[in-house]
């Protein structure tokens, strides 16, 4: 008996063991991309970063179906530093809308960038 109760008892940890959780937020390596644009910014890596953003907005496959937290705010600042004020503004928007708890910090960056 008290090798069947032992048996069940490892059968049943090892299977607790195996499941995988999906993630959250599909990236697209987008983290790298925006280090190396921090690390050395130039325009081929303003670039690179760019378009990491645009595929992570665009190509959600996470479990959630939505924008990372920060994606937005992230791709509307650059779009801004780059000239595109407007579509910046407005992913800054939809940040605060899809995350309300960043409204305090981004209405801020939308301020100045409005003056």
């Amino acid at each position: 008996m008290k090798k069947v109760f032992v048996a069940a008892v490892t059968v049943l940890t090892l299977a607790s063991c195996g499941t995988v959780q999906p993630d959250l937020y599909s990236w697209y390596d987008s983290e790298d991309a925006t280090y190396q644009y921090t690390k050395r910014a130039s325009e081929e890596k303003l670039a690179a970063a760019m378009a990491q953003y645009k595929k992570v907005i665009s190509a959600q496959k996470g479990a959630r179906g939505v924008v990372p937290p920060g994606v937005n705010a992230e791709y509307g600042y650059l779009l801004i530093k780059a000239g595109q004020k407007e579509e910046g503004l407005t992913l800054l928007k939809q940040e605060v809308a899809l995350y309300p708890e960043s409204e305090k910090f981004i209405s801020r960056i939308i301020k100045q960038v409005q003056k």
